[in-house]
């Protein structure tokens, strides 16, 4: 007979092979396991969904349903937890998070779940009844109906002109929109390529295809001049309450500006006043989501009466091309 193995021996082997993490006994949820003490919760996701623990968010709401509501990167910010409330000072939103904001309803940049208004962009929180808005720092010219836009001709059809008003298409704007009457295939007669004209948007389609129109007040072309781009969400800044801040900046410089809520600023002037349009706007650009914007602006228009700031002779060159 061979040596048989006594039931003891057996054990010790058996243990062995679980303590090696070989066998059957692998993987079993009573089994330890690298790293695990006793079976209890494996401490390297112990953290896992807590405030400065890794990985996703637990569900703490149940049902299932992931949470992105404010972050813990939003309640620092805020000096102590919830929502941004919709106070005189300027508060910067993330995109997800949650407005504090009572008995308004969504406007651009901000949408509605579950009783809760959220904000869909990053940029600057402004609660003036009837809508919450969110305005953002950056972005491209997204239409809306009755906007005034500043538009360049980039061709020319029997019956239409296309426009560049900063969309991600470009725009038609056909001969019924133009106080004109026109034959057929006249229109490159009165609009041509690299021409500049202020339209208004009359509405998009389920397609978000922009219709716009040119014949109302103030509408049409816009002769001569130098057109200046800024982003579109500085247009307020550059208008100001009650258009305080253009008529400063014209009755400061002497120019003609018409602006567009697309971004573009159309400046009629000479060379010089068109330079010092031109340092303003983009003081505006760079620093409008400041707080103390008009007193920089003021101390920029005295230094440039004062000679600060130099001619810029190739910027001048420039104007007068375009001018030409």
């Amino acid at each position: 007979m061979g040596d048989q193995s006594s039931p003891s021996s057996t054990s010790e082997r058996s243990g062995r092979r679980r303590e090696g993490g070989h066998g059957r006994d692998r993987g079993r949820r009573d089994h330890p396991g690298p790293g695990r003490r006793g079976g209890g919760e494996d401490p390297r996701h112990r953290d896992r969904g807590r405030p400065g623990g890794r990985g996703p968010p637990r569900d703490d709401r149940g049902g299932g349903r992931r949470f992105f509501g404010p972050r813990e990167g939003h309640e620092r910010r805020l000096g102590g937890g919830g929502a941004p409330e919709a106070t005189g000072e300027r508060v910067l939103v993330l995109p997800g998070e949650e407005l504090k904001v009572s008995g308004l309803r969504p406007g651009f940049g901000t949408y509605r779940e579950d009783g809760r208004l959220y904000a869909s962009v990053m940029g600057l929180l402004s609660a003036r009844p009837p809508f919450a808005r969110v305005i953002p720092l950056a972005g491209r010219y997204i239409p809306q109906k009755d906007d005034l836009v500043l538009g360049v001709v980039q061709a020319v059809g029997p019956t239409y002109w296309l426009l560049d008003i900063r969309a991600p298409h470009f725009t038609p704007l056909h001969v019924s929109g133009v106080p004109w009457q026109l034959d057929y295939g006249e229109t490159v007669e009165y609009l041509r390529p690299g021409e500049t004209v202020l339209v208004r948007v009359e509405g998009l389609d389920e397609n978000r295809r922009v219709g716009v129109s040119m014949s109302g007040p103030n509408l049409g072309k816009l002769d001569g001049g130098f057109l200046v781009e800024i982003s579109p969400s500085k247009v307020p800044r550059v208008i100001g309450k009650s258009g305080s801040m253009i008529q400063l900046i014209q009755g400061s410089t002497g120019a003609r500006l018409v602006v567009g809520q697309n971004g573009r600023v159309w400046i009629e002037g000479g060379p010089e006043q068109i330079r010092k349009v031109r340092e303003v706007l983009q003081l505006i650009d760079e620093e409008g989501q400041r707080r103390g914007l008009t007193d920089r602006v003021k101390a920029l228009l005295a230094a440039q009466g004062s000679g600060g700031r130099g001619s810029d002779a190739s910027f001048q060159d420039q104007a007068e091309e375009e001018k030409e």
